[in-house]
């Protein structure tokens, strides 16, 4: 069984739920359970994930991994929101995979709304990651195809399509798939549906 994945979707595709989900499983049966995120992800509690429908836990702030230590009793590792951490602390979730025998799960973004990876996910790609596509339903009304793609709004409603990659929150993002990212951000259509 693979000891390091990737499970990636765009905004709304239960991926912190999961999560939560997976950490109530595992603590459930007994298994030892370490839960990080990073201290950039400050949008509910610092010290815990949350999800949109209303379940969280409680989780370990971290600026990097640099000098993270894992109780030597954990079995797996569950990791929010890991695009906002940088290569280097995938390098150092590899080495707590392969060393300790401890399982990560990743959970985050594989790109951003300008449709280029982020760092950390190309990182977890190169280091041989299990990717799991977490599936959900582009969100321009009446589309049923699969997201794929993020677009950014301002306040205004106009797509946003250069400036900091990093950013928190979704009130000013849209889950869709790649038409209507094509449509709208390719073709120049200014403003939200």
């Amino acid at each position: 069984m693979a000891n390091l994945h990737f499970h990636y979707g765009t905004m709304g595709s239960s991926k912190s739920a999961q999560l939560i989900i997976n950490a109530y499983n595992f603590n459930r049966n007994g298994t030892p359970v370490a839960v990080i995120k990073p201290a950039y992800d400050n949008r509910f509690d610092v010290q815990c994930i949350s999800s949109r429908i209303g379940i969280s836990i409680d989780a370990t702030p971290l600026k990097n991994l640099d000098n993270y230590k894992i109780d030597p009793n954990t079995r797996v590792l569950l990791v929010d929101e890991v695009q906002f951490f940088a290569p280097s602390d995938i390098d150092h979730m590899v080495d707590i995979a392969d060393t300790q025998n401890v399982i990560v799960m990743a959970y985050g973004l594989m790109i951003d709304s300008n449709e280029r990876i982020f760092p950390a996910a190309r990182r977890l790609i190169e280091v041989g990651a299990k990717l799991h596509r977490m599936e959900s339903n582009c969100q321009i009304p009446g589309c049923l195809s699969l997201a794929t793609h993020h677009l950014r709004f301002d306040a205004s409603g106009n797509v946003i399509r250069d400036g900091d990659r990093f950013q928190l929150g979704d009130t000013n993002f849209k889950s869709v798939c790649r038409h209507h990212f094509n449509e709208i951000y390719r073709n120049n259509k200014s403003r939200e549906k």
